[in-house]
Order: structure tokens, then C-alpha cells, then sequence
């Protein structure tokens, strides 16, 4: 069964069990083990200046709580419990969102607190030719931005970069701006896994058609698991962009409401790529099964064609070995050419036949 489920690459559920019987809000890491230690870093600006650094303890960002510029605070890996509690402590985040940053298998919601804001979704990358899936955790305050990820990626570097070279308006704007600069590169980012889901379906099209193989139907069923991953990622995220753009928050200006939209027109695109992919790899199925049905039944026609040109054939020879003491043909002279010549002439002009009712 193991070996099997490492075939096929089945997702397992991962383990839940230690926190059963457990408070609610107690702090407990589910998802994968890691032992890299945790990366801590920040972003402190405003339109004239900014400052970035990694720091070696969480402590350090605790003085920009409430410091009158902007600040992005992102920690890189949540298995150390420790660190994420210390710093719910000092920013004052309910212990029952902490329990949600630490769960990586939490379903994209959005909480809205007085104080702060908090988003749960979900990142996807490329690893390897497959499809990885990443929790991101956001907290938005008055001043600050929060994000939580479970590894390194690069998918917020672009922002990184637009803040150290003053590029667009998000050094000009608030920590809603910010938040909304993170959720639309991550929605950006669903684009670019489509693109590649798309060109490896239209690779498949092509092979389906010509020469279907049982690598052909693995590609298919690992397909079919990461468009339903897709789908459980894209259309829970609907409602959450939905939500912050409704949210009646001072924390959500009116001026970033536009921005909001249009992040959700980006979403509503994805959710409709998704839907005509399933639809599409559906239909893969069916014209896999149909081309396997068709290459089975050529291979079928010839071999029927091949047996009706040897039943005749076969008769005369049966007939001849009978060794009847009285068979006038086996004392003929030419009775065994004969005979070889009738045969041959015999299935040429079965095959003629068959040619020119275009069955072979």
C-alpha cells in the first residue's frame, strides 16, 4: 500500500492527533517538520526612506508596533512555536488566530478584529515540475503587516524590490496598500501555474491523439489532483477578497477599495481557468479511453483480416492431410504445386479484396 501510495504521490493527511483534547487557541505547529531555523525579516518606510533588515531575534521588531511609518514584518517558518507566541503576545493577537497561523492545513478565511485584520490563503508554486501549495498567514494593523509563510520563496521579492527603489505607490500609501500589494502577487502568481498547467494540457491533446500511453494517463491523473488543489485554493479565496472589500474597517481606506476589486476580477479569471481546465482533462479522459478503444480495434481488424485469409487457406490444408488412400491429387505430378499456387493466389486476392474495401 505504501509503495503504491508513492506511485501514485497520494497527499496523506498530516497528523492531528496532538492536539486532540487540547483548549482551544493552545499553540500547536501542524504541518511538515522542519529543523532549518526560522527567518526573520523586515521592511520600516514612508515616501522619503525605508530600512530593511534580518533580524536574529523577533524581539527586535517589537519596537514597530506603533511607530508612525510602515512596517513589513515577514517570518519565514512557523514550526518554532515559541517565536510565533511571542509575538501574538506583543502585537495582542488573539490566541485563537495564533492556533490558525500554526495550522498549515486552515481553508483561506479572512477575521476581522478591531484592531487588525487577519487573511489566511494559499500560495502556489512550481517545485521540481510539480505543483507546491503554501499557507500564508497576513495580519493587518493601522501601521504594520504581518506575514507568516511556512518556507523561503521568491514570490515577494518583486515587492521587495519596488519598496528599496521607490517604484510605484506603495512607499506613498499605507499597511492596507501593503497587504493589498501581497494579495495580488499571489493571486498574479495563480496566472503563471496556469500557464503551464495550460501548455502541459495542450502537450497532452497532442499525445492523446497520436500515441496515448499509460504515461500518458499518470500525466492525466496527476493533472486532475492538482486542478482539484487549485480549486480548493482559488474559490474559497472569492469570498475573502470579497469580504475585505466589504469590510466596514478604517483599517481598509477607500482609496484602496478600487485596488481590492481588482484583485477580485483576477480571482473570478482564475476560478473560471480552473473550471474550463477540469473540464478540459474530463474530456481527456474520455478521448484517452476512446484512442485506446480505436488502437485496440485496429489492432483487432488486422488480426481478423490475418485469421480470414488463413481459414481458407488452412481448409485446403486440412483437406489434403487428410491421407485418404483414394485422394486423386496425391499421386499427381503437379498436385503439391497446384496446390501452393491455388493457396497463394487464394490470399492474394483476399488482400486485393480487402485493399479495395479499404480495410487494410
Amino acid at each position: 500500500m505504501s509503495r503504491l501510495r508513492e506511485k501514485m504521490k497520494v497527499p496523506k493527511l498530516r497528523k492531528r492527533s496532538k492536539k486532540a483534547g487540547l483548549p482551544p487557541g493552545t499553540p500547536v505547529h501542524v504541518g511538515e517538520k522542519r529543523v532549518e531555523k526560522i527567518k526573520i525579516s523586515y521592511f520600516d518606510y514612508d515616501e522619503t526612506q525605508f530600512q530593511e533588515k534580518e533580524v536574529k531575534t523577533i524581539e527586535e521588531c517589537f519596537p514597530f508596533k506603533d511607530t508612525p511609518t510602515v512596517t513589513w514584518i515577514n517570518i519565514d517558518g512557523i514550526h518554532e512555536v515559541e517565536i510565533i507566541e511571542k509575538l501574538g503576545n506583543h502585537f495582542e493577537i488573539h490566541p485563537l488566530i495564533l492556533e490558525d497561523i500554526l495550522n498549515t492545513e486552515q481553508r483561506p478565511k479572512i477575521d476581522d478584529f478591531e484592531s487588525y485584520i487577519f487573511v489566511v490563503l494559499k500560495m502556489l508554486y512550481y517545485e521540481e515540475n510539480e505543483i507546491k501549495i503554501e499557507q500564508i498567514s497576513l495580519i493587518l494593523g493601522s501601521n504594520f503587516v504581518i506575514s507568516f509563510q511556512e518556507q523561503p520563496t521568491d514570490v515577494f521579492d518583486p515587492i521587495r524590490e519596488r519598496i528599496r527603489n521607490l517604484v510605484g505607490r506603495i512607499r506613498k500609501q499605507g499597511s492596507d496598500y501593503l497587504a493589498y500589494t501581497l494579495l495580488d502577487t499571489i493571486v498574479d502568481n495563480y496566472f503563471i501555474i496556469l500557464e503551464k498547467v495550460g501548455e502541459t494540457i495542450e502537450f497532452l491533446e497532442e499525445e492523446l491523439v497520436e500515441n496515448p500511453t499509460s504515461e500518458t494517463l499518470h500525466q492525466l491523473h496527476k493533472l486532475k489532483r492538482e486542478m482539484i488543489a487549485l480549486r480548493k485554493s482559488v474559490w474559497p479565496l472569492r469570498e475573502v477578497i470579497s469580504r475585505l472589500e466589504r469590510l466596514e474597517n478604517p483599517l481598509i481606506r477607500e482609496s484602496t477599495d478600487i485596488y481590492l476589486r481588482d484583485v477580485y476580477d483576477h480571482t473570478i479569471q482564475v476560478i473560471d481557468a480552473v473550471e474550463t481546465y477540469r473540464d478540459m482533462l474530463s474530456g481527456m479522459f474520455d478521448i484517452y479511453l476512446s484512442s485506446i478503444s480505436n488502437k485496440m480495434n485496429e489492432v483487432m481488424k488486422v488480426l481478423t483480416i490475418i485469421a480470414t485469409i488463413f481459414i481458407p487457406l488452412t481448409l485446403i490444408a486440412g483437406i489434403y492431410g487428410m491421407n485418404f488412400k483414394l485422394m486423386p491429387e496425391l499421386e499427381w505430378q503437379f498436385g503439391y504445386p497446384f496446390t501452393l499456387l491455388m493457396m497463394f493466389a487464394l490470399g492474394l486476392v483476399m488482400t486485393i479484396y480487402f485493399r479495395m474495401k479499404k480495410w487494410l
